[in-house]
C-alpha cells in the first residue's frame, strides 16, 4: 500500500510520527501537529499535491551536496549526483584547504562506485590528506563555465580534554550563577570583577575550574528579563556583568566619579547591594547611567588619538562583523524605543517599520543614531574583555580548566538573534519536552529551534559561530540539553506542549563540528544529558569525548531505586549533587521545593503531592543507607530518615560521597556551602516566584572566612586527589 503523503514527507524532514513516552509506551503523533510543523518549516501543505511538490523541490539533490563533514576516521569519499549519460572523463577536482594549500586531482582515476543505474550517486575517493578544518571543494565540467563547490569539513572523532584529564585527574570546582555572587564593592549584582575574586579565592584551595551559568546577551532596555536561559543573542554577552568601575575609563572619567560619588547614587548603589533579591531594573539604571560616560571618554582618549587600545575596539568591530552589528542595533533601537514606551518588550512589539534588521528603517536607524550603536559595540568589547580576564587569571592561578561556560539550548522570539531574515531559526515553533510522569501536561520553553535544512544548506555556518563564541575564554563549554543534538520536541506556536513531535538533527555531523572546535579552543565539552535519554544518543555522545552529566539523586537502581554509588560513574562524566533546576541539599532534604510547589499551586493534586512526599522520604533513607554503608557516616546514624536534620554534617557527608566517585569532574554549589534553602530557580514558575534572583546569603570574604568552609574545601582537594591515584592504579 502506498504511504500517505504526510508520512512520506515527514520522513523526509526527519519528523518523527510517534515516539516512545516516559511510560515505556509508544506514543502516535496527531496528522495535524505534523501538518502544522510541516508548514513551519517551508512545506506547502495545503493538500496532498503540494506537500509533495514543495517536498520534491527542497530535498532536490545538486550535484554536490552544499556541505560534507568527514572524521579521521573516515574515508573521503564524496558523492555526486550525475544523470548516467554523464562522461567522468569529463570532470576534475580541486581541493582549497583552510591552510592554503590546493590539490587537484581527475575524477576518473579516483572512482569508488557507481550508483547511478539504482538512482543512486557517483561516487570518488579524494586522494590525499586533509587537515583538520574548513575546506572548499570545487568540481569541473568541461564546457561548463561555472564548478559545483561544496564545505568539506575534516574533524577529529573526539572532542578536546586537557592533558589532566587524560592523565585521570580527578578535578572539582563550583558551578555558579554569576549574578549571585555579593562582595562590598559590586553594584547589585555580581559581575566579572566578582568572578575574579572567586576564581583566587577557588585555586588557592584546590578547584580547578568555576562553572557559569549561561552570561549570554539578555535585553539592556528590558532588565527585568532576566532568564540567562531566554537571552536576546547566544553570540554576545550580558552586559550587566560589566565591572564598571574596573574599566579603564571610569579612573579617567571625572564626569563618571562625580556622577558615583554623589550623595543620591551612593544611596541607590547601598540599596541594591543590600537586597536579598537582584533589583535588575535598580542595577541596569546605575550602570547604564555610568557607561556611557565612560564611552565618551573612550571616544575622546582614544578613538580620536589612533591608539593601540582605540586601534584593539576597532579591531574588535571589523571581527565582529554583521552579527556585532545586529547585536549593537537591536540593544540601541530598543533602548530607543523603550525611552518612550516602556511596554516595548521585544522586537515583537516594535514598530512595523522596525520588526526586521534589515528593513530600510532599521538601516536608517543606524546612520542616524551611529553614536547609540557604538556605544553598546564598545560595551560588548568591555565585556570581552573582563571575561578573558578572569579566564587568564585561572590558569595563572594553575587551574586546570579555569572557567566553564554553559551553553543555553535556544533564545528568545523577542531578541536579537531571531531579528533577522537570514536567521535559521524557525519562528512558528518553540521547542520543549513531552509529557512525563512529574510534568504531564509536558514542557514550552517558548525558544525557537534551528531548522535543521536551513544549517546543512549554509554549511553549519550558524552553528560552527555559535560554537566559536561560546568557547572562547573557557575551558570546557556545558551544552544545556545535549540530547537536542540528536532530536528537539518540536511545538507549533501557539500549541500546548502536548502537541508536539521529535525533529531529527544531522547528529554526527553537529558532534563532528563541536569535536573541530573543541580543539581549536582547547575546550572540553559537557552535556546536560538529563531526561528521558534515547539509546541512539548514548554511544554517540561518549564516542565523540563529550562528559555526561551524573546529577546524584537522580542516578538510581533500576532494579531496586537503591542510589547508585558514585564510585560506579563514568569516569567520561561531571557528578553533582544539584542543578539550577532543583532545590538546595537542604532544601531537597527538608522537602522545601514538595511545600513551595503546594503553595504556588504547582501540585493541584493532592494524591500526586503526597505520592512526591512519600517518594522523597524514600529517596532519603536511601541515601542515608548508601552514604553510611560508603564510611561517610557513623554507625547508628541516619536509621530513621524522618529523624534526620539537614545539617552542615549531612552536607559535608553527601559532597565528599560524590567527591570520591570515578566521575573525572565534580560540581559543587556554594549555596550548599552556606546551607542555603531557597532555590535560584522553580521550573514552571514565571510570576510566582523570583526566580534567577536570590543572591548568595553572604558576601565572598565572609564564606572564604568561615573555617568549615575551608575544610570542606581541603577535604574536596584530598578526597579528588585520593581518587585520581585509585584511577592511575
Amino acid at each position: 500500500m502506498k504511504q500517505p503523503a504526510l508520512k512520506t514527507v515527514a520522513q523526509m524532514a526527519n519528523l518523527a510520527d510517534r515516539y516512545i513516552s516516559a511510560w515505556g509506551t509508544e506514543a502516535s503523533v496527531p496528522d495535524s501537529t505534523l501538518y502544522d510543523l510541516l508548514t513551519s518549516l517551508g512545506y506547502d501543505t495545503r493538500n496532498d499535491e503540494t506537500l509533495l511538490a514543495s517536498a520534491e523541490k527542497k530535498h532536490k539533490e545538486g550535484v554536490l551536496s552544499p556541505v560534507q563533514v568527514i572524521r579521521d576516521d573516515e574515508p573521503l569519499e564524496v558523492a555526486l549526483h550525475l544523470g548516467t549519460s554523464a562522461r567522468e572523463s569529463d570532470f576534475s577536482w580541486r581541493i582549497d584547504t583552510e591552510q592554503g594549500e590546493c590539490f587537484e586531482g581527475y575524477l576518473q582515476s579516483q572512482i569508488v562506485r557507481d550508483e547511478r543505474r539504482e538512482g543512486g550517486p557517483l561516487v570518488f575517493n579524494l586522494p590525499c590528506t586533509l587537515p583538520w578544518g574548513y575546506h572548499r571543494l570545487s568540481v569541473m565540467r568541461k564546457r561548463r563555465k561555472t564548478p559545483y563547490e561544496m564545505t568539506l569539513i575534516v574533524a577529529p572523532a573526539r572532542c578536546y580534554m586537557q592533558p589532566e584529564l587524560d592523565q585521570h585527574k580527578k578535578m572539582w570546582g563550583p558551578s555558579i550563577q554569576l549574578y549571585t555572587l555579593r562582595t562590598p564593592h559590586n553594584w547589585g549584582i555580581g559581575d566579572f570583577g566578582d568572578l575574579k575574586q572567586l576564581v583566587s579565592d577557588l585555586a588557592s584551595r584546590g578547584a580547578d575550574f568555576v562553572g557559569l551559568n549561561p552570561i549570554h546577551a539578555l535585553f539592556p532596555a528590558n532588565p527585568e528579563a532576566a532568564s540567562p536561559y531566554s537571552p536576546s543573542s547566544r553570540r554576545w554577552l550580558n552586559l550587566l556583568y560589566i565591572d564598571v568601575s574596573a574599566v579603564s575609563e571610569f579612573a579617567l572619567s571625572a564626569k563618571a566619579q562625580q556622577l558615583v560619588g554623589s550623595a543620591d547614587f551612593q544611596r541607590r548603589l547601598q540599596a541594591v547591594r543590600e537586597t536579598h533579591w537582584v533589583d535588575y531594573s535598580g542595577v541596569a539604571a546605575l550602570k547604564m547611567a555610568v557607561l556611557p560616560l565612560l564611552f565618551e571618554e573612550f571616544k575622546q582618549r582614544h578613538l580620536t588619538q589612533d591608539t593601540a587600545r582605540g586601534r584593539a575596539f576597532l579591531d574588535f568591530v571589523e571581527q565582529g562583523g554583521d552579527s556585532l552589528k545586529q547585536q549593537a542595533t537591536f540593544d540601541a533601537l530598543h533602548q530607543h524605543l523603550r525611552a518612550d514606551d516602556d511596554s516595548i518588550w521585544g522586537w515583537p512589539v516594535f514598530p512595523e517599520k522596525y520588526r526586521r534588521y534589515e528593513s530600510a528603517a532599521t538601516q536608517a536607524f543606524v546612520e542616524q543614531h551611529q553614536d547609540s550603536v557604538h556605544l553598546y559595540m564598545y560595551l560588548q568589547w568591555i565585556a570581552q574583555g573582563q571575561i578573558e580576564e578572569a579566564q587568564r587569571l585561572a590558569e595563572e592561578k594553575g587551574m586546570a580548566m579555569g572557567l566553564y561556560r554553559d551553553l543555553a539550548v535556544g533564545v528568545s522570539d523577542a531578541g536579537s538573534e531571531t531579528w533577522s531574515d537570514h536567521s535559521p531559526l524557525v519562528l512558528d515553533a518553540s521547542i520543549g519536552a513531552p509529557p512525563d510522569v512529574l510534568g504531564p501536561l509536558g514542557q514550552n520553553w517558548g525558544l525557537p529551534p534551528f531548522d535543521p535544512h536551513a544549517l546543512k544548506e549554509t554549511g553549519y555556518e550558524a552553528f560552527i559561530e555559535l560554537l566559536r563564541a561560546n568557547m572562547q575564554h573557557c575551558g570546557a563549554l556545558r551544552i544545556d540539553h545535549v540530547l537536542g543534538l540528536l532530536r528537539l520536541w518540536w511545538i507549533p506556536k501557539g500549541k500546548n506542549a502536548t502537541e508536539g513531535a521529535y525533529l531529527y538533527y544531522p547528529v554526527k555531523d553537529m558532534l563532528a563540528i563541536l569535536a573541530l572546535e573543541s580543539h581549536r579552543h582547547q575546550c572540553s565539552v559537557i552535556g546536560e544529558d538529563l531526561g528521558t535519554v534515547p539509546d541512539e544518543i548514548v554511544d554517540l555522545l561518549r564516542d565523540a569525548g563529550v562528559h555526561s552529566y551524573k546529577v546524584f539523586f537522580f542516578e538510581t537502581s533500576k532494579d531496586d531505586g537503591g542510589f547508585i554509588s558514585p564510585a560506579h560513574y563514568a569516569e567520561q562524566a561531571m557528578a553533582t549533587l544539584c542543578t539550577h533546576d532543583m532545590p538546595t541539599i537542604r532544601g531537597f532534604w527538608h522537602c522545601d521545593d514538595l511545600k513551595m510547589g503546594q503553595e504556588l499551586g504547582l501540585y493541584p493534586d493532592e494524591s500526586q503531592l503526597q505520592a512526591l512526599f512519600d517518594g522523597r522520604l524514600k529517596a532519603k533513607q536511601g541515601i542515608l543507607d548508601s552514604v553510611r554503608w560508603h564510611g561517610m557516616l557513623p554507625e547508628g546514624v541516619g536509621d530513621d530518615a524522618r529523624y534526620v536534620p539537614m545539617d552542615g554534617y549531612l552536607s559535608r557527608a553527601l559532597q565528599l560521597h560524590v567527591a570520591a566517585g570515578q566521575s573525572a569532574l565534580l560540581s559543587v554549589q556554594l549555596e550548599d556551602w552556606l546551607e542555603m534553602d531557597k532555590p535560584v530557580n522553580i521550573p514552571g514558575t514565571v510570576d510566582e516566584y523570583p526566580n534567577w534572583r536570590r543572591k548568595l546569603s553572604v558576601n565572598l570574604d565572609a564564606l572564604f572566612s568561615k573555617e568549615e568552609v575551608n575544610q570542606l574545601a581541603r577535604d574536596l582537594t584530598r578526597v579528588r586527589q585520593h581518587a585520581s591515584r585509585q584511577s592511575v592504579a
